[in-house]
């Protein structure tokens, strides 16, 4: 009888168990930032996450602890302009060989608002040698907002860069459909050598009269956090919208050159509304796989902030694309079939924190395991695990 019973309430428990869907929540991992933008981990560097802050430095957290080191890995606060509020230390990219080699990139303005990508060595991974500098890049910005700032290795090796179309409001120099300006483009160059950057030469434009070789892709607004799926190698873009409409773009792996994403002639998948602007899309644009109106619905924003396709531990999130609004803080998922966002999902109340809430999302980070994290710009650092 007693073993019978306990077969019973055995079934039963199990049963119970397995109708129990697990359910993502959020953990602090650290907080006390200035304005933090993006985050990030080396390959091969596991239980440490270097977090940026927009006027300038990056520190490395200990994972496990939350505490930082008690110097920055990186400060160039008196290179940086904060002028405006779009500007300042905005990108990094460690290269591949970051473990063995120090090497890594930035993408940030200076005091002369120029964009600038530049290269430093940290032999020591600990803290940078500003004098260790190297100018890869430097352009003008027109105006104080729309400096982009993305910048990230794909998985050909190559650097890609994501620059907006140097603000203002309606690309009023028509910068993103021009190309022979870095304005309102993804770039791609070749930094594998001891010194400089080369141009790669299956660069779309390499040969075209008047264009910038280093131009991969064109027709973007403000492209605020681009991702490489690290599965499939398939390319993300967050663009950000002028009134109307926020936009994710996505190009499959080993496809994408001379990409054409239609701005400012289309917003989202429309002529841009503002008269004397838009047009019917370009010969060849890439439609968004995903648009959002603006508005401060459950399904609205104002500000799109790119994530990342997670391939981390967290059942109910795999392989979905996650992504959020910055100015109305909302974190959504899609799954994309046939071309098109499916399944949308809203994420907003589970993903937030036992006290408080995630209030203004800057960027989303991965480790090397697939975990996500959430930079909220108020301060904090969050990452997404299984409750």
């Amino acid at each position: 009888m007693t073993n019978r019973l306990m077969t019973i309430v055995g079934c039963c428990l199990a049963a119970g168990l397995g109708g129990l869907k697990a359910e993502p929540g959020v953990r602090k991992v650290a907080s006390g930032f200035e304005r933090p933008v993006w985050a990030g981990m080396p390959k091969g560097m596991d239980g440490k996450l270097w977090v940026m802050e927009q006027a300038g430095r990056v520190w490395i957290v200990d994972l496990a602890t939350g505490e930082r080191g008690p110097l920055p890995f990186l400060d160039i606060v008196a290179n940086v302009s904060r002028k405006g509020n779009e500007e300042g230390l905005l990108g990094l990219a460690f290269a591949p060989d970051f473990k063995t080699s120090g090497r890594f990139y930035i993408n940030f303005t200076d005091k002369a608002h120029h964009t600038r990508i530049v290269r430093f060595t940290c032999p020591n991974k600990e803290v940078t040698d500003v004098n260790t500098a190297e100018l890869l890049i430097d352009f003008k910005q027109d105006f104080e907002n729309h400096n982009g700032g993305w910048i990230e290795f794909g998985p050909d090796g190559m650097l890609y860069i994501g620059n907006g179309d140097g603000g203002s409001g309606n690309d009023p120099n028509g910068r993103a459909q021009s190309l022979d300006t870095f304005l309102g483009k993804i770039l791609r160059i070749d930094v594998s050598g001891e010194k400089g950057y080369a141009v790669p030469k299956d660069n779309p434009f390499v040969r075209k009269e008047g264009a910038k070789p280093e131009i991969w892709a064109y027709g973007v607004r403000n492209p605020w956090r681009c991702s490489f799926d690290r599965k499939t190698g398939d390319f993300w873009i967050g663009d950000v919208g002028q009134n109307h409409w926020e936009e994710i773009n996505f190009m499959p792996r080993g496809k994408g050159a001379g990409s054409n994403y239609g701005w400012r002639l289309r917003e989202g998948i429309v002529p841009t509304p503002q008269r004397g602007v838009g047009g019917d899309a370009p010969k060849g644009a890439i439609d968004p796989v995903y648009v959002y109106a603006h508005g401060t619905g459950p399904d609205q924003g104002l500000s799109v902030t790119g994530g990342y396709v997670y391939r981390g531990p967290v059942r109910e999130l795999q392989g979905r694309y996650v992504f959020a609004d910055y100015q109305n803080p909302r974190i959504w998922s899609f799954v994309l079939k046939n071309g098109k966002a499916a399944d949308f999902k809203d994420h907003t109340a589970e993903l937030q924190p036992g006290e408080g809430k995630i209030s203004l999302i800057a960027s989303f980070a991965e480790d090397n395991q697939g975990n996500l994290f959430i930079v909220d710009h108020s301060g904090p650092v969050y990452q997404i695990i299984d409750r």
